[in-house]
This record gives structure tokens, sequence and C-alpha cells, in this order.
């Protein structure tokens, strides 16, 4: 695996080195030594599997709150998507700043999300698919979000929004006083 720094700090791009003859390609993505020498020393606890049927679809941004912040490992198995986070890291050089990058099946890229980040993605074509591993389990009362389009934030969707939840129309808009989590 090439783990390729973000402008966020601690988070990654990951390429995979893939092995390849006429039967195909192999290739690992996740080895604990590799993730180790990233500072990654906790254990995948959840793994999800999402399906998002219409481009340009929207789904974030989401995150949990202390103490049951979670590291992400988000691959893209069908698909193309425009992956999203925001760094809402208080003490964080990059606090508020947001990166998003393609994943897509052809590419076989991953994002590294360390804790303290929202996460969301908007779909690129019809019927993508995505793997998360998470480094914490789903705690329903401490999930929060963040507006789709906060003017704090200032995300710039690539494509014309066609599908968002309820629940993620109505997340909160961020203010000036937020201090992070």
């Amino acid at each position: 695996m090439i783990f390729n720094p973000t402008p966020l700090q601690g988070s990654y791009e990951i390429e995979l080195n893939l092995s390849a003859d006429s039967r195909g390609w192999f290739g690992r993505f996740f080895c604990k030594k590799e993730f180790d020498e990233i500072g990654h020393s906790k254990e995948w606890v959840q793994m999800n599997h999402s399906f998002t049927k219409t481009k340009g679809t929207v789904r974030g941004m989401h995150f949990q709150l202390p103490p049951h912040n979670e590291i992400k490992l988000v691959k893209c198995v069908s698909g193309v998507v425009f992956d999203v986070i925001i760094d809402l890291r208080k003490n964080s050089p990059t606090f508020l700043q947001s990166f998003g990058t393609e994943l897509s099946a052809e590419k076989k890229n991953m994002l590294y999300i360390p804790e303290g980040f929202a996460h969301g993605f908007q779909t690129f074509t019809e019927d993508c698919e995505l793997i998360d591993l998470h480094s914490e389990y789903y705690q329903p009362k401490v999930e929060a979000g963040i507006r789709f389009d906060d003017p704090l934030i200032d995300l710039k969707w690539p494509i014309t929004i066609s599908e968002l939840s309820e629940k993620d129309k109505n997340h909160s808009y961020l203010n000036q006083s937020f201090k992070g989590i």
C-alpha cells in the first residue's frame, strides 16, 4: 500500500500495490504493520457496506461525538464517488478545513479518516457501493452531522445534488462559535 498524506493532518489517500497476471489481480487493503507505520493502533470493530443507486446523491456529513469518535477506512467497490472529509478537531492546524477525492472501483483507492472528522460522499455514477471499516461501534445516541451546504465549510459538490435524506437535510449548521471536538 502507498499512503499519500492529504492536506488534512492525519488523513491519507491510499493506493494499492497490485500484483497482476493473466488471471486478474491481487491487492492487500489492510496490513496491521503498514497501518502501524502511520500511527493507526486501534482495532477495526465494525464493517459496513452501503449501496446508493442514484447519481448525484449526497450522504453526509456524518460523525460520532467523543468518546465514541471513530477512525474510518473507506473503499469504493462499485462505481465512482466524490468522498469528502472535514477536520473537526479543535486543536488541529487544519481545523474546519475540508478535503475531497474521487474514490472508484477502477482506481481501487481508499481514504483513511482519523478520529474527529466528519465524512460524506456524492455519487458520480449510478449503483455505487462502499465498504467502510470503523474503529468504534455505531452509537445512535452520539451520532451527529453537519449540513451538506454549511456556509462555514463551503463545500463545493462537483455535480448537482439529486437526492439527500431528510436526516441529512436537517443537520445543523455550524456557527462561528463552534469550538470543535
